[in-house]
């Protein structure tokens, strides 16, 4: 199917139990999929049992060709990999040699995907934990599903379930997480210090440029399209670089006033923007 298709999956934008084109499995993965659970932390904790980050791969001494996994923007092709891999069932939490290398994306992506497979609305998030490094807002993904009773949405983490970096994973509190444009409101509020948020590991991806990135990758998530970290389009590239302006702060302004109200016709809109929208190049990678 032509990239440029794949869109009519994604007119009804606040239908979030239906998977977009990164989130989708197709009929022959149905019987491994069958055995997944139907309680929305039980199918976040599948997930997490599935994917090992990079870094781990290496010390774990994981062939250094399965680092090209962390690009990997599909679940459909993630879960081919895992079959491959081992018969195992995917409930199952695998050794690390029978896992797929991927990131905080990865783990939250694996896990929304399986929560709409469930028919539970969920949407993976990009922003940043402040649970990592004390005083700083680390670059992260996690994924929040709709309960049904309390009609609110859930965040969890289901790269730190089961672990002791925080009591309750499983129930983000606010403030542990922030979605980027929650960052960015904070930042223009003069309540954050913009410096402090950025990529682990690094020395350049810190600053306002990396809150603009996350506010527009998690306006694209959205929508139901969860592109890698490091995905750049329209103006993001610029705006790493210092070379945007007031006009595009304005912009970013109107992206996470959109991602707060959870308003379809203002996403959709936005996400038509030229600035804003997700190149067909990225959709591409999601035929299979």
């Amino acid at each position: 199917m032509p990239a440029r298709n794949l869109w009519h999956v994604l007119d009804d934008v606040l239908d979030y139990a239906r998977p977009g084109p990164f989130t989708s499995f197709d009929e022959a993965q149905a019987p491994p999929l069958a055995g997944l659970p139907d309680d929305p932390v039980a199918l976040c904790a599948a997930a997490q049992g599935l994917v090992v980050q990079p870094g781990d791969a290496t010390e774990a001494g994981l062939p250094d060709e399965w680092q090209v996994e962390r690009n990997i923007r599909p679940m459909g092709e993630l879960v081919d990999l895992l079959l491959a891999r081992s018969p195992r069932p995917l409930t199952e939490a695998r050794p690390l040699d029978e896992r797929v290398v991927g990131t905080c994306r990865h783990f939250a992506v694996l896990a929304c995907a399986f929560l709409r497979f469930r028919g539970i609305p969920a949407r993976a998030r990009c922003g940043f934990a402040t649970y990592f490094q004390r005083g700083l807002h680390v670059d992260h993904w996690v994924v929040e599903y709709r309960h049904p009773e309390e009609r609110r949405w859930v965040r969890i983490d289901p790269e730190i379930l089961g672990q002791q970096t925080l009591e309750r994973p499983e129930d983000l509190v606010p403030g542990q997480f922030l979605t980027g444009g929650e960052a960015w409101g904070a930042y223009r509020r003069g309540a954050v210090d913009g410096a402090t948020f950025g990529v682990w590991g690094t020395e350049h991806a810190w600053g306002p440029g990396e809150i603009r990135g996350n506010a527009v990758r998690d306006l694209a998530s959205l929508r139901r399209v969860e592109t890698l970290p490091w995905d750049e389009w329209g103006r993001m590239t610029a705006s790493y670089a210092g070379e945007t302006g007031a006009d595009y702060d304005e912009l970013i302004d109107a992206v996470a006033a959109a991602c707060a109200a959870d308003g379809a016709e203002a996403i959709a809109r936005l996400c038509a923007v030229d600035d804003l929208a997700v190149p067909a190049a990225l959709l591409d990678s999601a035929v299979r």
